[in-house]
């Protein structure tokens, strides 16, 4: 299901799905539908439309509070809407609920107020997106009902790495080969619509969750953490020095007889009940393999280990205080893990088997993260391995930079994390430093410039490309990214472009629509999502799965031919979307659409620490 292989769907899915031209209304009010802080500089977009036209901004009863003309057009969105002119209306500064009217259209309601009451829930849905994502037994009801499900992972076997082949790398070219051994991998988090989950994407997203809880306690996120580090800690094996990366198998092969977990649409506690046997074509859904990083004694691949270490040293520095004996515990498993980091002769990182599913190559930020993490964790237990790790953070700083990494922060990159961390200490002096604090604070600004100069020649100036994968998470990549650099800084130099990235993210886009289930007044309603979808729910998963950051819009051959709902679903499909689609951005708010609508712990996660930031800053 959530696999970025744009090649091989473009092989399947010929054709683009983009409304017939025809003449332009009078325009469609595109603008971040939660809303803006008092002191804000606010902008709204109108698709369509022409330049100086009079729009006012009018009160929860009515009474105008601001007039203007729209500027200039900013661009072209698509042939049937040529131009998008802004609106500025910063100088709406008192807190209240506001409308934008341009002729006879309004824009949806929105708020003026302090920064923490507008993001602060905003912040809160984004966990309960995790609650929603829970395996095990210890699952949170919830909206969907949930029910503890694949109980068999307390027991689950371990295979050889699988072998892959195809065009796509994820094609399965070999028999699954079991070692014999048995791990408890009870628990967890799905990692998508899907069932499976993936030690690369949990541990980014409990690193998120830990750095957004040292930035301010909240119960539900410090119990959601908990629970994603509870999992962590059972992925590694701290007695043979093994990681396990993966349970589940979303590819089945017809060849060798069994389908896999994207080939099954079903609750996720059905696969426990079913009965079979060794040789069934459905053991792999029960009996769900388990396949490691690296054999006992062996290297392990040091992305993994960066961002897995870094959890463990982010959960040290939250207990440092309340229990120093736990913290210590989590500070010497994560350097045990830091030095099994496999850092010559690399080779393919691992992340999921296929690694075409989550295909990264930068590894070196990932060892900057835990290295830094390291050093505060041992800077607040007085711990004298503190120099070692500090030096350690700036050896890696050193060497992410020499790469000239273009990524922004995601599940592929996450230096801004590091940097953000490492200056302070920088700051204050490091012995045998190789970097400075200018060089790792400057290359946090070089990722924001990039984005600033690319929203520039956007239309409703988003940073992100909309007519490729990850929108969704680099845009909220770049909002977290813009506050890192503020709080680091104090420099605000980038807080306009950060609204401007929230405004995309909440509303302000070709589809009018936020890229989080069930926040502001029109969001996703048929995310690709299992659980969601058969939850009982008349509306296709949009009431229940709150929280969710989804994708959004993609390249547009993706999205030629969308087949049939998948077998045992509930159909969900919302046609609105066709008439703003571009001839080359697609955003189809469809169950079978996931190249567009299936959510993913990762971009959420980023928007757990983005707008847990925004919302303290």
């Amino acid at each position: 299901m959530r696999i970025r292989l744009a090649a091989l769907v473009a092989a399947v899915l010929t054709g683009v799905v983009v409304a017939p031209a025809q003449a332009a209304p009078t325009g469609q009010i595109r603008l971040d539908q939660v809303g803006f802080g008092t002191s804000e500089q606010k902008h709204a977009y109108v698709l369509g439309g022409a330049a100086n036209t009079r729009f006012s901004v009018v009160d929860s009863r009515g009474r105008t509070v601001l007039t203007g003309r729209t500027g200039a057009s900013t661009g072209s969105w698509s042939e049937k809407f040529p131009a998008v002119h802004p609106i500025d209306f910063s100088k709406v500064r008192a807190p209240g609920t506001y409308r934008i009217k341009v002729g006879t259209t309004t824009s949806p309601a929105f708020k003026v107020d302090s920064l923490k009451k507008l993001f602060s829930p905003v912040a809160h849905n984004t966990v309960e997106f995790f609650q929603a994502q829970r395996d095990g037994a210890d699952v949170v009801p919830g909206r969907l009902n949930r029910k503890p499900a694949h109980l068999t992972d307390r027991e689950a076997l371990v295979y050889e790495t699988p072998v892959f082949a195809g065009e796509g790398g994820d094609q399965i070219a070999a028999p699954l080969k079991p070692t014999g051994a048995k791990v408890d991998l009870e628990g967890g988090w799905f990692d998508a619509g899907d069932f499976v989950k993936f030690t690369h994407a949990s541990s980014y997203s409990t690193a998120s969750m830990l750095l957004a809880l040292r930035n301010k306690h909240n119960d539900a996120l410090y119990d959601e953490a908990k629970f994603g580090l509870k999992w962590l800690d059972k992925a590694f094996d701290e007695k043979t020095g093994t990681l396990y990366a993966q349970v589940g198998i979303g590819t089945g092969s017809e060849e060798f007889g069994f389908v896999g977990d994207h080939d099954v649409w079903r609750l996720p506690e059905a696969d426990d009940k079913l009965n079979v046997k060794p040789g069934d074509s459905e053991y792999f859904i029960k009996y769900r393999p388990v396949f490691r990083a690296n054999a006992a004694g062996e290297k392990i691949s040091p992305n993994l280990v960066g961002r897995v270490a870094g959890s463990f040293a982010l959960a040290a520095q939250i207990a440092a205080d309340r229990n120093p004996r736990v913290a210590r515990s989590y500070l010497d498993k994560a350097a045990q893990l830091f030095a099994l980091a496999k850092t010559s002769d690399v080779g393919e990182l691992v992340t999921a088997f296929p690694h075409a599913y989550y295909p990264e190559e930068s590894w070196t930020d990932d060892m900057e993260f835990g290295a830094t993490q390291l050093a505060l964790a041992a800077k607040a237990l007085h711990d004298k391995r503190y120099s070692q790790f500090a030096k350690a953070a700036t050896h890696w700083a050193k060497e992410f930079l020499a790469t000239q990494d273009p990524d922004t922060l995601n599940v592929y990159n996450i230096s801004a994390l590091g940097h953000a961390d490492l200056a302070p200490l920088l700051k204050k002096g490091i012995p045998g430093a190789e970097v400075t604090e200018k060089q790792v604070v400057g290359d946090i600004q070089r990722q924001l410039q990039k984005g600033a100069d690319a929203a520039k020649t956007s239309p409703f100036r988003t940073a992100a490309n909309v007519e490729t994968w990850d929108v969704g998470s680099r845009t909220f990549g770049y909002i977290t990214t813009a506050a890192l650099y503020e709080k680091v800084t104090g420099d605000k130099s980038y807080e306009t472009f950060g609204t401007q990235q929230r405004g995309f993210a909440l509303g302000t886009n070709a589809w009018g629509t936020s890229l989080i289930v069930g926040v502001g007044t029109k969001f996703p309603e048929c995310p690709h999502h299992q659980a969601a979808n058969l939850s009982g729910s008349p509306n296709g998963g949009s009431k229940v799965l709150v929280g969710a950051v989804i994708n959004g819009p993609n390249d547009a051959t993706l999205f030629g031919d969308l087949g049939d709902m998948p077998a045992g679903s509930v159909d969900c499909t919302k046609p609105y979307t066709l008439e703003f689609n571009s001839e080359k951005s697609v955003f189809a708010d469809d169950l079978r659409s996931w190249p567009s609508s299936e959510p993913a712990i990762d971009f959420t996660a980023t928007g757990v620490l983005g707008f847990s930031l925004i919302a303290n800053s």
